[in-house]
């Protein structure tokens, strides 16, 4: 996408402002401004692999970068959806009833979109804000987003580290070639979830 930072300006960033960068670029990137995470932490694989970040410096970066995205767009739901469902609510039929069940079902199944949901671009976006809004408690909310940020970082901060440039180049190949697809594929099964969710409460009502 035309919005997103260049391989070359990520590189320019990682290089001269490093944990800094890393950890302001991810936090900002998973609270939903256009950054590529996964090329980004590709990147800094490499660039680790090549001896030109600082390797610890890197890793605690990467890692507190990811939490504190994900836990300030949980807090932004905790304290602003209550706001959204008063105001917007009634629009699309949620109610306060319909936002405890659906907190109920979060705590069941939800909570397990923290972890994983980090796999996949654009859902990652909507999963601390949503686990916020529908009250998810902090220690659950925690325990499955934190550890959900460490394998999606570990992961791809490995792929840079031991395949390099290689992987990058398929990688960076395989998101281009998916993008419209992965967009309109995430904005269905958005919607299908919506739907979904709304004829369960109106039957627990």
């Amino acid at each position: 996408m035309d919005c997103l930072p260049s391989n070359d300006t990520l590189s320019f960033w990682l290089l001269h402002y490093g944990g800094f960068a890393l950890f302001g670029l991810l936090a900002l990137g998973i609270i939903a401004l256009p950054i590529p995470e996964e090329t980004l932490m590709i990147l800094t694989g490499i660039l680790l692999r090549n001896g030109k970040l600082y390797f610890p410096t890197t890793i605690l970066a990467t890692y507190f970068g990811c939490l504190t995205g994900i836990t300030l767009s949980y807090l932004l739901g905790r304290t602003a959806g209550k706001f959204l469902l008063r105001k917007y609510g009634s629009w699309i039929g949620i109610t306060e009833k319909r936002l405890e069940q659906t907190h109920l079902w979060f705590q069941r199944f939800g909570k397990w979109t923290l972890a994983f949901g980090y796999f996949i671009p654009g859902v990652r976006h909507f999963t601390g804000f949503s686990a916020g809004m529908t009250y998810l408690e902090f220690k659950k909310f925690a325990l499955f987003a934190y550890t959900g940020a460490f394998v999606w970082m570990s992961l791809f901060l490995s792929i840079g580290y031991f395949a390099g440039e290689y992987c990058r180049s398929l990688y960076e190949t395989v998101e281009i070639n998916l993008e419209t697809v992965a967009l309109i594929i995430i904005l269905i099964a958005v919607c299908g979830m919506l739907i979904v969710l709304k004829r369960t409460l109106k039957g627990k009502k």
